[in-house]
């Protein structure tokens, strides 16, 4: 640390000691009215169509060639981490929209959200540690049940509408009330 920095950070515990900074109070960490469950939907598209693709891959036969192999192993890793990391993603989104966005008025009117959180958080491990595609499906019918209950506390009606990826599947999406 140079003399300059340790001058500057001097002055400034001098300034706050003279003037405390305020407590700033927030109902959440990010202004309201983007909160979207659109992205966990999508992550667990992409946990399913990973559980595809790798269901679709063909085991070299004992007497590949080694690049033959290796290119197995390479696909079998690059699906299985896109697929990890998407189960992820799926449980940050989830965990932020519970724990950001849901109140406690929004808890009494939709009781079952807690529950459904919990079960989407263990869905989404299960789908990580495995590659059943209806574990995978399953992961996908509770997040569009997380949606439907999401949209609703914003005043909307959903629908679901074909995602119109590979992996097929529906997304649950707000319509006008």
């Amino acid at each position: 640390m140079s003399a300059g920095s340790r001058s500057i950070g001097w002055v400034e515990r001098l300034w706050d000691r003279v003037h405390p900074p305020r407590t700033v109070y927030a109902h959440c960490d990010i202004p309201c009215g983007i909160y979207d469950p659109h992205e966990a939907q999508i992550a667990a598209l992409t946990v399913i169509r990973m559980d595809q693709l790798i269901a679709d891959l063909k085991m070299p036969p004992m007497d590949a060639k080694p690049e033959d192999r290796a290119a197995y192993a390479s696909q079998i890793a690059r699906y299985t981490a896109v697929k990890e990391q998407h189960a992820e993603r799926v449980k940050q989104e989830v965990r932020v929209i519970w724990g950001d966005y849901f109140t406690p008025d929004h808890a009494k009117q939709f009781p079952q959200t807690h529950e459904l959180v919990w079960k989407i958080l263990k869905q989404a491990s299960k789908s990580r540690q495995g590659t059943s595609l209806a574990d995978a499906q399953e992961l996908l019918k509770q997040v569009q049940d997380f949606a439907d209950i999401f949209w609703q506390t914003k005043g909307a009606k959903t629908r679901k509408v074909p995602s119109l990826q590979k992996s097929g599947g529906e997304l649950v999406v707000p319509v006008q009330a």
